[in-house]
């Protein structure tokens, strides 16, 4: 991909609920918003949470009567034979099928990844030009990339998941010399610093320099997006005749970090990304 064709997103975790569809899908309204065209694509065939959004917000359109910016948007069937190795040829096919169908018209391609290791997760971590990884603000969910000493808050083991992501890289740059560029996302940030709060940057930041990534703060606990999951909306919407005051303050707050997060990325905008945010290396 990159600079020949789409740049590719990929919003991966091997946790579930650390906020993967969520990132992935007000990233692509965001960017729709922005002038660019991207489509989607959906890898988790267990769970389609990102494919619901899509169709959510699609209903929601023709009931309302509102125009409101879709993706092009694919989802991706896991294979269905008793052979692994032909599931696997099956699933690159169509896999290659559906960037190429849109390689050469859309400015970003967003990939949406389950919580778990499937052939599709490894083909799409692949093809990542930004890798995004959403971490729920906690220390048990650290351990989905290495676990920690506790005294020292070193890294003694390397995770199942980002032993995946290194291969990625590492594959990358074998193949095309491009690299991947890895975001570790702080995901429902509480509102009130704490200890907490405190330990879980310092021990990302130690794994950011460990893995050679980077840390961007995201987004904070509102639970705005859960009511918007139903009509496929995001905070990029207008929104203002559907919520109250407390519920469009949230909203405008979530805009703004969502904002902060794309200025973060450092992806390919036609126009700068608005309000730098602090990035730790």
């Amino acid at each position: 991909m990159g600079q020949a064709g789409a740049h590719v997103i990929v919003v991966g975790n091997e946790k579930g609920g650390s906020g993967k569809s969520t990132t992935a899908f007000h990233l692509a309204i965001y960017l729709l918003h922005a002038g660019h065209r991207v489509a989607t694509i959906d890898v988790d065939s267990r769970q389609q949470t990102l494919t619901h959004y899509v169709r959510n917000r699609r209903a929601h359109g023709q009931e309302t009567g509102r125009k409101l910016p879709n993706p092009t948007h694919f989802h991706l069937p896991s294979g269905w034979s008793d052979s692994a190795a032909e599931n696997n040829r099956a699933e690159f096919d169509i896999f290659r099928r559906a960037i190429a169908e849109v390689e050469g018209t859309a400015d970003f391609i967003i990939i949406d990844t389950p919580g778990f290791d499937t052939n599709l997760t490894r083909l799409a971590h692949s093809v990542a030009d930004t890798l995004i990884t959403p971490i729920n603000d906690s220390l048990i969910d650290i351990n989905v990339l290495a676990r920690i000493d506790p005294e020292s808050g070193v890294v003694v083991e390397t995770s199942h998941y980002a032993k995946l992501v290194q291969r990625a890289r590492s594959e990358r740059m074998a193949v095309d010399g491009q690299s991947i560029d890895w975001i570790l996302m702080r995901n429902r940030i509480s509102m009130l610093a704490s200890r907490n709060a405190r330990q879980v940057q310092a021990t990302l930041e130690s794994i950011a320099t460990r893995f050679g990534c980077r840390l961007a703060d995201g987004i904070a606990e509102r639970v705005i997006f859960r009511s918007l999951f139903a009509s496929g909306l995001t905070v990029f919407d207008p929104l203002e005749e559907e919520v109250g005051e407390s519920a469009s303050l949230s909203h405008l707050g979530a805009r703004q970090e969502y904002r902060n997060l794309v200025s973060a990325l450092n992806l390919p905008l036609r126009q700068p990304a608005p309000e730098a945010v602090r990035l730790s290396a």
